[in-house]
This record gives structure tokens, sequence and C-alpha cells, in this order.
């Protein structure tokens, strides 16, 4: 029986610190508020508990046991419907929205991480249950270590190049370098642009960022992590300080404009290189054989 417990108690307090080390919150992430992180942190605890007596119930034999893991899938299923209509709901609020792209991609992270503590919690169960609890340790560590790996994705510095743009106006168009961004009606506006307006250039650095870069999802992600820092000035029903991305149809690259309440350019452009690569926008074009030859 002591046997039973060790590998129970290990697992658990294994799965539930990789849930909590997991539990990132900040201008990217969600939840950002209490509740949030006790429902997230409960839903860890439970899913640790599953995963660390599933080895015990295998090895007792107690196979039907095991299948409370086919339920907890449909349960962590259903967490990813939550955080979807949660997040859609808190969009019809916001002056700068996610995207749905961005709402998906969050929601697919909450619903994997449990799974990965549910791993987690299992590998430390089955060492501690045929080893030492010792052993498990060092096997809990190296599941969490692979957990925040796989969770860590990619980001918009590490497939495009990302470049200081020069604002101007052609009569009322407003352009960065020779990107048209939109027409400007108002000369006040016009003016302030000039005095406080940031440019940007993203650069795809191959055909699979171009890609990426052109889907409007991954627009939305740029300009929302942006705003989330560095503030803006646009209010409700106010469009021509509208932060905006706009492609250069003929050679693939954006341009981002913004009037920032932070105008810090350096700043600005790390917060874009470290803006995730959203999972359902991710081009794959060089994967595919003509792909590879249309790029050639």
């Amino acid at each position: 029986m002591e046997r039973y417990a060790v590998a129970i108690v290990v697992g658990i307090a294994a799965g539930f610190l990789d849930r909590l080390i997991m539990l990132r919150s900040d201008y990217r992430f969600y939840p950002t508020y209490p509740h949030g992180y006790l429902t997230h942190l409960a839903l860890g605890f439970i899913a640790a508990g599953l995963g660390a007596v599933a080895i015990p119930a295998i090895a007792k034999p107690d196979y039907v046991a095991v299948t409370f893991l086919a339920l907890a899938a449909q349960q962590f299923r259903e967490i990813r419907n939550m955080e979807r209509e949660t997040l859609s709901k808190l969009e019809e609020s916001k002056l700068i929205p996610r995207g749905p792209d961005y709402i998906e991609g969050i929601a697919r992270v909450f619903e994997a991480r449990n799974y990965l503590v549910i791993l987690t919690a299992m590998a430390s169960s089955a060492v501690a249950y045929w080893w030492r609890w010792e052993y498990a340790i060092i096997a809990a560590f190296l599941c969490i270590v692979f957990s925040t790996k796989l969770m860590g994705g990619s980001y918009i510095g590490e497939i495009a190049q990302v470049e200081k743009g020069e604002i101007s106006f052609d009569a009322s168009i407003l352009k960065v370098n020779d990107v048209i961004i939109m027409n400007v009606g108002l000369t006040e506006t016009r003016k302030k642009i000039m005095r406080e307006g940031m440019g940007i250039i993203i650069k795809p650095r191959d055909d699979n960022a171009r890609l990426t870069l052109d889907a409007p999802g991954q627009r939305m992600a740029i300009i929302h992590d942006v705003v989330s820092i560095l503030g803006s000035k646009v209010d409700v029903s106010e469009t021509e300080l509208r932060p905006l991305a706009r492609k250069q149809v003929d050679k693939g690259y954006l341009a981002l404009f913004l009037v920032a309440n932070e105008p810090d350019l350096e700043y600005l452009m790390e917060i874009i290189k470290r803006v995730p690569v959203i999972e359902s926008t991710r081009g794959t074009t060089l994967k595919s054989f003509f792909g590879r030859k249309a790029a050639d």
C-alpha cells in the first residue's frame, strides 16, 4: 500500500508543479485575474491526479480505472470551448481585438497543457512505483523542462526581420516607406501622425514566413501585442489613428503604422520580434515539393 501511495503522491506533486509553472500570465497569456488562476490550477490538480493513478491502477491490475483517462480527455476538450467563448465575449468590448486566430491558439494551448500535466504525472508515478521516489524527482524535472520547451513556440523575430520605417504623406495618403496605409483627411490628424506616428517594416525571411505574415490573424496578433504594451491613441469610432499593418503586394513584406501612448521605437521593434507565431497562420509552403520548386 505504501508503494502505491508514494507513486500517487509523487505523480500528483510533479503534475501540479508542471501546471503551476506553465500557468503564465502577461500581456499575451490568459488568465490575468485570481479566479482564472484558481480554475486552471484546480483543473491541473485533477489532471495530475488522473495521470498519477494510471500506473498504479494498471499494476494492480485495475484496468477499469484507466478508462477515466478517456473521460478526462473529453472534459479537457471542454476547456478549449470555455476559453474560446470567454475570450470571444471579451473581444466585443476591445478597441484593438486579438482576433479569432489568436483566441483559438490560446484555447488550444490551455487544452494541451492539461495533457502535458497528465504525461508528467504518469511518468513520475511510473518511476516512483517501479524504482525509487528519488529517481522520480529527476523524471519530473525532465518532464517539466520538456513541457516548457514544447509550449514555447516560435516568434516573429525568428521568421522575419524587423526594421524602422519612414512615415510620409502623398497628399492625404499615409505611407510607411513605399506601402500605402490609408487616407487621412484631416490636416490636424496628419500633423499629429507626423509628430507622433511610428512606422515599422517586417520582412519575411522565406516563403513560409511570407505566407504567415500574409494572414490577417497574424497581423491582428502583432497589433494587439504592441498596443497592449505601448498603448494607442485610437478612440471609439476613430479610424484615422487606428494602428494598421499593410502588405507591399509586390515584395511581400509588411508595413506597420502606430500612434502609441509610449512612442519608443526601439521597444516597439523588440515587442514585434517577441510576438508569437499563431499556429493557425503558420506557413508551410516550402515543405511541399511544388512549393520548393516555385521558390527556386
